[in-house]
C-alpha cells in the first residue's frame, strides 16, 4: 500500500493550476498547446508551462502533461521539438494514449515517467503488467472497473494506478468511442469531441419503444468523498478529479475538499470518517451535472447513475466561487528568507540567502525550518566593491535593492547588511547579485525537495523498468515465433478477401461464397454454437480466426479458459485471434509463451480499435503481431502512409472496406436503464436508439461480457471508394457483418450493395 495517496487535480489553464496549488493538491496534470484530449481547454502555452514547473517543484508538487491523443505522422514530426522544454525543466511525467507516443518518448526520453492514460482502456492485470514491461510506470485505469479489480491489478502488476474520483464520467470505455468522430468529424481521440451522448435519444426494441426521448446516454458525475475510506484502503497510488475544461474555481474547490477529507482519513482512520453535508453541498455548487453517484466502483452499471432527465450543469454558487476566488486563486505563499550581504572594498559582493527560522508548525507553515525541511542555503558572489570616489553604498540603498524580490518565490523576511569601507558598485550589480542569490537558492530548494521526494523505493521502480534498445530486441528467426508473418505474397495483384461474421447465418453465407482467404467468427458464436459453427468450417475452404470479445474483464476469466480449451482442439481449425484490446492482446500473448506447443503457431492480429495512427505504432505493434488493421480514422493518404510503413517494417495491413462501425462500448447497458434487464447467460439481444433526427443506431446487448456495443446508424463502405482503396494499397479487405442477413452478406460480397444510405467514413476528409 502507498504510504500517502497523491490528489491530482485538473488545469486548463495557469489560473487553475494557482488555484490546485494553493487548494492542496500534490500534483497537477495539464495540457500543452498540443496533443492534449482537450483541444478546447484555454490551456498552457510552453512558457507557462515551464514556469509552473518551477512553481510547483519549489513547493514540492508535481505536473504530469498530457499527450494523450492519437498522432498522425506529421505530428510526430514535431514531438520531440515540443516536449525537449518540459523535460529539461524536469516534467515529472506524461501520460499518453497513442502507441506510438508511447514507443517514442521511452526511446528519446529516457528517465521520463511514462503514464498510461485511460484512453488505452486498461482493464485488467495483464494489459496493466504488459505495458509495465514496455515502460510503463503508472497506469491510468478505464473508469468502468469495480474497486476489487483495481485492487487485483495494484497488487498484481506491480504498477502505479491511478483512478478517477470525481468529475464528468463519460458513457462509453474511454478510448473506444468513434461517436462524435463519425457524425461530426470531432474525434474524441483527438481532444475534440463534441458530446452527442449528452443529447436526447429514444429506446426501441423492434416497433416496442423501451423509453421516451430522454437522456439515455449522460451519466451523472462521480463524486466519492463518502466512498473515499475504501477506495484509500485499496492501495491507490493516485486520486484523479477530472475537469481540465472547467472554471479554476471548480479545480481549487474541488481539490480543497478532497483534500480535507483524504488528510481527515490519515489523522483519524476510518472508524472516525464522516463526511459533512455542508461539504457535499458545496460539492454539488461546483458544475456538477444533475445529481451525483460513486461510479463503477461498487455497481457495473445502472440507471440510477444516468442523468435521463436533465443533462446539463447545475448553475455554481456564486458565494462559494467567489470565496474560492479570494482563498485560492492567486500566487502562493512566497518563502521567506533571511539574507546577510557583505559589502567590503576590494572584495567580491557576497550575498548569503537562508531559509527564515519561523515559529509554527509544519503543517501551519511550510516553510518553517525542521528535519522534514532542512534549513536550505546558498552564498553567491557578485562584482568586486570598488573604493568610492564621490558617494559611497549606503546600508539603506544595499537594503532597498536586496528587498526586490519581485516575481520570486521568496521574500526577505530579514536582510542583515554587513559594511567595510567606502565601497561602490553600480545598482544594476547589486541587482544582479540579487537575482543570482535567489534563483540559486529557489534551484536548491526545488533540487533538495525532488531528492526526498524520490526515496528508495521509487529509484528502484524506476530502476526494474528495462526496456532493450532495438539493437537487444529479438531477431531473425526467434522474434518471427513471436510475430505473425501475414501470409501475403511479396507483391499482390489483388488484396485478399476477410470477413468477421457474429452469427451461424452470417457464417453460411460467407464459408458458401467460397471466396474468402479467411474468416473472423466471433467467439461468442465460436463457443456459444460450437456445433453449428463446426460443421460450417469443416467445408469451407478458409482459415478461421477467432475474434475476441471487444473488452476483457476479470469477469471473463472462465470464457477465456473455455477459449482456450477451443482453440487448442486441433479439428477446430482456429488459425489466429482477432485481439480487440489491450487485455485480450495480453492474454493471446501470455498464452503462446506459456504453452508454445499448444498456441505459438496461432497469428495475433491487432484489430481497429488497438489504434496504429503512425509509424512509431507500428514499431510498437510489432512486437506481438505481423500485422495491422488501418483505423477508422485516417483518410486515404494517411492511411495509404501507414500501410507503406507497415510494408517497410515487414508488417501486413488490413483495411475494413465493409462493417456497421461501433460508435461506443460501454459498460452501462441500455436495456438495464429500461428496468428490463434478464441477466447474464442469456442470448445476445439487439435494440435501436433513435436521436432527434430520426436516425437509429442498432445496439448490441452483449449479456455473456455485460456490455453493449452501439453501432452507425448506416453502413460504412468503400465499395464507392476504388481510388482511394487503391491508394491506401492494403494488404486485404476484410468485411465485417454485424447485423446483416445471409442474403445481404453474399451481396455485399458479390458487390451488389443492398443498402440505399451508407457512409464512407473518413476515407476522404478524415479528422482534424
Amino acid at each position: 500500500m502507498v504510504d500517502r495517496v497523491e490528489l491530482l487535480a485538473p488545469a486548463g489553464n495557469y489560473n487553475a493550476f494557482l488555484g490546485a496549488l494553493n487548494a492542496g493538491a500534490d500534483a497537477v496534470y495539464l495540457g500543452g498547446d498540443r496533443f492534449g484530449a482537450r483541444a478546447y481547454a484555454d490551456n498552457f502555452d510552453t512558457k507557462q508551462v515551464i514556469r509552473a514547473l518551477h512553481v510547483a517543484h519549489f513547493y514540492g508538487k508535481k505536473i504530469y502533461l498530457t499527450v494523450n491523443t492519437l498522432l498522425k505522422e506529421r505530428e510526430m514530426e514535431t514531438l520531440s521539438s515540443y516536449l525537449a522544454p518540459f523535460y529539461e525543466a524536469g516534467l515529472d511525467g506524461v501520460i499518453v494514449q497513442d502507441f506510438g507516443v508511447f514507443c517514442y518518448i521511452r526511446e528519446h526520453f529516457p528517465g521520463l515517467p511514462l503514464h498510461v492514460s485511460t484512453q488505452m482502456t486498461v482493464t485488467g492485470v495483464r494489459g496493466a503488467a504488459l505495458l509495465k514491461e514496455q515502460g510503463a510506470c503508472r497506469i491510468v485505469l478505464a473508469r468502468e472497473l469495480s474497486l476489487e479489480e483495481v485492487r487485483k491489478i495494484k497488487e498484481e502488476a506491480g504498477v502505479e494506478v491511478e483512478c478517477f474520483i470525481h468529475g464528468a464520467m463519460c458513457y462509453c470505455y474511454s478510448g473506444q468511442c468513434l461517436f462524435s468522430s463519425i457524425l461530426g468529424g470531432r474525434s474524441g481521440n483527438r481532444g475534440r469531441c463534441a458530446q452527442p451522448c449528452r443529447l436526447p435519444y429514444e429506446c426501441y426494441e423492434g416497433e416496442r419503444r423501451l423509453s421516451g426521448s430522454g437522456y439515455p446516454l449522460s451519466l451523472k458525475d462521480m463524486c466519492t468523498l463518502e466512498y473515499l475510506p475504501k477506495l484509500l484502503a485499496a492501495g491507490i497510488d493516485s486520486f484523479k478529479i477530472e475537469g481540465r475544461m472547467k472554471r479554476p474555481e471548480y479545480a481549487a474547490g474541488v481539490t480543497e475538499i478532497y483534500r480535507k477529507y483524504i488528510d481527515l482519513y490519515y489523522k483519524k482512520g476510518a472508524a472516525s470518517y464522516q463526511v459533512d453535508p455542508v461539504d457535499l453541498d458545496r460539492l454539488r455548487g461546483l458544475s456538477i451535472r444533475s445529481e451525483i453517484q460513486t461510479g463503477y466502483y461498487e455497481r457495473h452499471n445502472g440507471k440510477e447513475m444516468i442523468t435521463f432527465d436533465a443533462p446539463g450543469y447545475s448553475k455554481g454558487d456564486e458565494g462559494v466561487l467567489a470565496q474560492i476566488r479570494e482563498s485560492y486563486i492567486r500566487d502562493p505563499e512566497k518563502m521567506p528568507v533571511r539574507m546577510q550581504a557583505t559589502v567590503k572594498v576590494g572584495e567580491p559582493l557576497q550575498l548569503r540567502v537562508t531559509a527564515a527560522e519561523m515559529a509554527g508548525s509544519l503543517s501551519e507553515n511550510p516553510w518553517v525550518v525542521s528535519e522534514e525541511n532542512p534549513g536550505y542555503f546558498v552564498q553567491v558572489s557578485g562584482e568586486t566593491v570598488q573604493p568610492a570616489k564621490k558617494a559611497p553604498l549606503t546600508e539603506e540603498t544595499v537594503r532597498k535593492q536586496m528587498e526586490k524580490t519581485g516575481e520570486s518565490l521568496v521574500y526577505a523576511a530579514s536582510c542583515e547588511i554587513s559594511m567595510e569601507g567606502e565601497g561602490f558598485v553600480p545598482v544594476r550589480a547589486l541587482n544582479e547579485l540579487r537575482r543570482a542569490a535567489l534563483e540559486a537558492f529557489e534551484k536548491t530548494v526545488i533540487a533538495e525537495k525532488k531528492r526526498n521526494r524520490l526515496g528508495q523505493s521509487t529509484k528502484k521502480r524506476f530502476e526494474s523498468v528495462q526496456v532493450p534498445y532495438e539493437s537487444e530486441k529479438q531477431s531473425g528467426a526467434d522474434h518471427a515465433a513471436h510475430k505473425t508473418v501475414g501470409n501475403f505474397p511479396e507483391k499482390p495483384k489483388e488484396p485478399a478477401i476477410d470477413c468477421l461474421v457474429s452469427t451461424a447465418e452470417q457464417l453460411q453465407a460467407v464459408a458458401e461464397w467460397g471466396r474468402c482467404r479467411r474468416i473472423y467468427i466471433d467467439s461468442d458464436l465460436l463457443l456459444g454454437e460450437s456445433g453449428v459453427t463446426g460443421r460450417t468450417m469443416q467445408k469451407a475452404g478458409a482459415d478461421f480466426y477467432a475474434a475476441l470479445p471487444f473488452i476483457v474483464r476479470e469477469r471473463d476469466k472462465a470464457y477465456l479458459q473455455r477459449l482456450s480449451a477451443c482453440l487448442a482442439e486441433a479439428d477446430t481449425r482456429i488459425s489466429g485471434v482477432l485481439l480487440r484490446n489491450l487485455e485480450g492482446l495480453a492474454y493471446m500473448k501470455t498464452l503462446r509463451e506459456e504453452n508454445a506447443a499448444l498456441f505459438g503457431a496461432l497469428d495475433l492480429v491487432p484489430d481497429a480499435g488497438l489504434y496504429c495512427f503512425n509509424d512509431q505504432a507500428v514499431r510498437f505493434l510489432s512486437e506481438f503481431s505481423g500485422e495491422i488493421t488501418v483505423p477508422y480514422e485516417l483518410n486515404a493518404g494517411e492511411a495509404g502512409h501507414l500501410v507503406r510503413a507497415a510494408k517497410e517494417q515487414g508488417i501486413c495491413a488490413n483495411l475494413i472496406v465493409y462493417s456497421r462501425i461501433p460508435m461506443m462500448i460501454t459498460a452501462n447497458c441500455l436495456k438495464k436503464t429500461a428496468d428490463l434487464c434478464q441477466g447474464a447467460g442469456k442470448k445476445t439481444r439487439r435494440i435501436f436508439l433513435k436521436d432527434r433526427y430520426g436516425a437509429t443506431f442498432p445496439v448490441v446487448i452483449n449479456c455473456d461480457h455485460c456490455y453493449n456495443v452501439i453501432y452507425n446508424s448506416v453502413p460504412y463502405s468503400l465499395h464507392g471508394a476504388k481510388k482511394e482503396r487503391d491508394r491506401i494499397g492494403a494488404a486485404a479487405f476484410r468485411y465485417d457483418f454485424v447485423t446483416e442477413t445471409g442474403k445481404q452478406c453474399r451481396q455485399i460480397l458479390e458487390g451488389k450493395f443492398p443498402f440505399e444510405d451508407y457512409t464512407a467514413g473518413h476515407c476522404k476528409r478524415g479528422v482534424e
